[in-house]
């Protein structure tokens, strides 16, 4: 009797091993699935942007007085709905103190550079890659503040990257992680279509509109740099329709944490009164860059129009280290 209860008890288990087991086989086999199936989406994302064919970016180019424009350029990348025109100061200052050529870019959908879906990291690191080989520059220095520094570090990353093209990194006030854009830029988007569909003929009409959207006098004033004035009624030069829709993307990255790491001389710039760098995403920037430094102003998140001279200072000692 006690052995029949104990073989039946072993059979129990038996079978019990055999439903646990096949169990978590079927839970392991739709687990792969679904990893597959992300990893693969992931893959055909990026096959499908890199064969996204790059565009010319307009850019304007200050040169040294040796005549050299293509050896240890600094080319500099704007933020969300800035422009070229936005660095000149700068970038003529860089180019007096480096001695070497500086290239201010357009990024598409951006000042005069083509308005052209889709608008992703992908397609403007392609975009600046393709910029830099078209003009053969070599042993580049790259700069990019906001929405242009997630591009620069897009383009670190990317495995398209020619070995030894880049020398430094630089990024002002934005780290290589994931969510959400502040509202504020939806809400500038919403601002500015309205000011369209307003028919204004004078900018102080565009500010009227745009004040209750950004009570800043400063930030209003960068987005009104998008104005046409040359239009009647006043119309910006930037595609509305496609910025809005991208807003979602532009708080995205192209790359997780340990996926991919650019192992070459970094340098963060932080404002110490914004929190686009912060405690959380500070060690995801340093896992994509093992060799990066941070440095801080006493700033917002446009430290480089807050604080020039100092912004200056420390990329020019930084590239000249």
């Amino acid at each position: 009797m006690r052995l029949a209860l104990l073989a039946g008890s072993l059979e129990s288990v038996r079978h019990s091993s055999i439903k646990q087991a096949a169990s978590r086989k079927v839970r392991f086999s739709a687990l792969h699935h679904e990893t597959y199936a992300y990893l693969s989406h992931k893959r055909i994302h990026r096959f499908l942007t890199t064969r996204v064919t790059p565009i010319d970016l307009r850019y304007e180019c200050q040169h040294p007085a040796s005549g050299n424009n293509t050896d240890k350029p600094l080319v500099i990348l704007h933020g969300l709905f800035g422009m070229k025109r936005n660095w000149l100061s700068l970038a003529k200052a860089f180019c007096k103190e480096l001695q070497r050529p500086i290239y201010s870019l357009d990024l598409r959908n951006h000042g005069a550079s083509p308005h052209v879906e889709p608008m992703n990291y992908d397609v403007m690191a392609t975009d600046v890659l393709h910029f830099i080989e078209s003009h053969s520059l070599t042993n580049v220095s790259l700069l990019g503040h906001s929405m242009g520094g997630k591009a620069a570090m897009a383009l670190a990353l990317s495995p398209q990257l020619p070995e030894g093209l880049l020398q430094h990194l630089i990024v002002a006030d934005i780290a290589p992680s994931r969510g959400r854009l502040s509202k504020e830029f939806q809400s500038y988007v919403r601002a500015m279509q309205e000011i369209e569909s307003a028919h204004v003929k004078t900018r102080q009409e565009a500010q009227h509109i745009l004040s209750p959207y950004e009570p800043d006098p400063m930030t209003r004033a960068f987005l009104l740099t998008n104005l046409d004035t040359s239009a009647t009624p006043l119309r910006f030069r930037i595609p509305l329709d496609i910025l809005g829709s991208a807003i979602p993307a532009l708080g995205d990255f192209p790359y997780e944490p340990g996926e991919r790491t650019w192992t070459g001389k970094t340098l963060f710039i932080k404002g110490t009164k914004s929190r686009y760098i912060n405690e959380r995403n500070l060690p995801i920037a340093k896992q994509f860059f093992p060799n990066m430094e941070l440095k801080t102003l006493a700033a917002g998140h446009w430290v480089h129009a807050e604080k020039p001279t100092e912004f200056l200072r420390y990329v020019i000692d930084f590239i000249k280290e």
